[in-house]
């Protein structure tokens, strides 16, 4: 039923309900802790690192009684700050789920798993980069990803680069890992062309600097600009790759 909704109204549902929830839990201003959304919502964060999951939803039942208890999300081992940021966020966006089919005038009894799953996803998105501030950030920093990434630092330089995609600004992000496109979305066409050798250039020369590079395109090749931001760890290399469309395009 979800795929018959026009993507447009769903983002707005969406964003309107992440909006509510962060006024519900006093969040008025970026970074967005995901943890202190929780505890505005009053749901208690906990944490068992034998969990084979990175987090869950759960209503924990005080001793004595029957049914009802406290809501909690439960959450595993983390890596990194940023992946905690995302489970509770996502659990968050489980909890409140409803919201956003209510609003889309789908009934609950008809949502499947898969869909609920999809919506939790997309919320904890929004959470954790609210369309109104990231939107107006993005236009002031003209979308440099670690100025960004700096200003929600609670998010990942991936989920902040796959939030763009979501933006007005038309354009083409890919994702490198290890010298090797890992996925490459435009948020115009469905099936972005391959990489131009424009694009390619600027990607090598920030793959082996490790420093950020870019280039300006005659518009004839349908791109603006093309930017890479090298993400590298001791023992991983990452790039993104921003490749702003031609107006003509």
């Amino acid at each position: 039923m979800l795929s018959e909704i026009p993507d447009n109204e769903f983002a707005a549902a969406l964003d309107a309900c992440a909006a509510e929830v962060l006024w519900e839990a006093g969040v008025s201003q970026p970074p967005v802790d995901a943890l202190t959304v929780a505890e505005g919502l009053g749901l208690v964060v906990a944490r068992d690192y034998a969990m084979p999951y990175r987090g869950r939803f759960a209503r924990l039942a005080e001793p004595g009684t029957h049914g009802g208890g406290q809501s909690t999300i439960v959450v595993g081992q983390a890596e990194r700050p940023e992946r905690e940021q995302w489970a509770v966020a996502h659990e968050i966006g489980e909890s409140v789920a409803c919201r956003v089919f209510e609003r889309l005038g789908v009934p609950l009894q008809e949502v499947l798993p898969t869909a609920r799953e999809s919506v939790a996803n997309r919320l904890a998105s929004c959470l954790l980069l609210p369309r109104r501030w990231f939107a107006a950030d993005g236009r002031e920093l003209d979308w440099d990803l670690i100025a960004l990434k700096d200003q929600y630092h609670t998010a990942s330089h991936e989920l902040i680069a796959r939030r763009m995609l979501e933006m007005r600004l038309p354009v083409v992000i890919t994702v490198c890992d290890q010298g090797r496109v890992h996925w490459r979305r435009s948020n115009v066409t469905e099936r972005p062309p391959r990489l131009l050798p424009e694009e390619v250039a600027v990607w090598r020369d920030s793959h082996e600097t490790g420093l950020h590079a870019e280039d300006v395109l005659d518009a004839e090749s349908g791109l603006e600009l093309v930017r890479c931001w090298a993400i590298h760890e001791p023992d991983w290399k990452r790039e993104i790759l921003w490749s702003k469309l031609a107006e003509c395009y």
